[in-house]
């Protein structure tokens, strides 16, 4: 497989039309890949080199461009933004393509996506892998009201806030809507209790990169799920842990070991 960009297509669910891809083995095991705020499926998991790392071990290859992202529909109502919305969407994905289930991996507020889908579809979750958030999932990451004023700045000039200027940055480079995204990160950080954490009980797999200073400690998060391990990701920040190798080869030994 090659990382040109795969063909997307679409279907419709909770009244938008959202965009996915689905590549690979179509006879391999299925992985459902949610990508983090501001990214798309394409930033998160093509370029960094997922899509060809998992088709080369023989999986079916699915990522959806979450609502607000990408090329789904952006709609600028806050109140659509909640993780289990999205979550909604991931599993009507499934219904879409006829899969009863599937291993499912997010990074950063995709991790945040895919526990709620684990939450409200766990039949249909085979096992989960979360990268870019750890403990922070329940305790919270930070104050982020920052970032949605400087999605909402005239410019990349006028932001002063140093984690508001790396994401604006992020979504100028991505050629982002901006007021879909400033609308999204006032919802979207819904967190999970100790209680619900200890209720997802599939196999996962949580990945953070040890100068990540946003996503919290993965250990501390592994201890509140009967069925979780974690890894460090070495010498790695938020934005870069997602196409790290050793994260990669973790998360390959993590599906060969559940696929026997």
């Amino acid at each position: 497989m090659n990382l040109n960009a795969p063909s997307f297509s679409r279907f419709r669910h909770d009244g938008l039309e959202l965009a996915y891809f689905d590549e690979g083995d179509p006879s391999g095991p299925a992985v459902l890949l949610i990508h983090g705020f501001a990214s798309s499926a394409l930033v998160n998991w093509v370029h960094p080199g997922w899509l060809k790392t998992l088709g080369d071990a023989g999986h079916r290859v699915i990522a959806i461009d979450n609502r607000g992202h990408g090329q789904s529909d952006k709609p600028h109502e806050a109140e659509l933004y909640h993780p289990e919305n999205m979550a909604s969407d991931a599993a009507a994905l499934l219904d879409h393509l006829g899969l009863a289930e599937a291993h499912v991996m997010g990074y950063s507020m995709g991790a945040r996506i895919s526990a709620f889908m684990a939450l409200d579809f766990p039949h249909r979750v085979r096992s989960l892998v979360f990268g870019g958030l750890g403990i922070g999932i329940s305790t919270g990451v930070g104050d982020w009201d920052p970032i949605a004023e400087a999605l909402l700045a005239p410019s990349l000039d006028d932001v002063t806030h140093e984690r508001g200027r790396m994401f604006r940055a992020f979504a100028d480079q991505t050629r982002s809507d901006r007021l879909a995204l400033a609308a999204c990160i006032s919802t979207s950080r819904d967190l999970v209790s100790t209680a619900e954490l200890a209720r997802i009980d599939m196999p996962v797999l949580i990945g953070v990169g040890t100068v990540d200073d946003i996503a919290g400690s993965p250990h501390e998060l592994a201890a509140l799920m009967p069925n979780a391990r974690a890894i460090d990701i070495p010498k790695r920040d938020h934005m870069l842990a997602v196409g790290d190798r050793v994260f990669k080869q973790a998360v390959l030994e993590f599906y060969a070991e559940l696929e026997g």
